[in-house]
């Protein structure tokens, strides 16, 4: 039976190293989206702490917002995050792509 419960950690690694628990993940009525407060919620469902369903109802995200911001992540890290140089890392992505 335990192999079917849901075990998921009491913390996980921010993305800047510190702690990160269900209590200092952004509040749920945030909607001013820093890079900072993207990242939290990125590694709090790569590290299990939440999955992308819960995240999505807990701060009104769609699934395709969140996988932007898991895509930006993955591709240049918290820098990608920022909302004035999408165009730059996306220029930058697709010509790495060619090569």
């Amino acid at each position: 039976m335990i192999e079917n419960q849901k075990i998921r950690p009491a913390q996980v690694i921010g993305p800047l190293g510190e702690p990160l628990t269900l209590a200092s993940l952004p509040d749920p009525s945030t909607t001013r989206w820093v890079v900072r407060r993207k990242a939290e919620v990125v590694s709090a469902v790569s590290g299990g702490l939440l999955t992308v369903d819960e995240v999505c109802d807990r701060y009104s995200l769609t699934v395709e917002e969140f996988a932007s911001w898991q895509r930006a992540v993955e591709r240049s890290g918290m820098p990608g995050l920022r909302v004035t140089r999408i165009q730059h890392y996306k220029s930058l992505y697709e010509r790495q792509q060619k090569y």
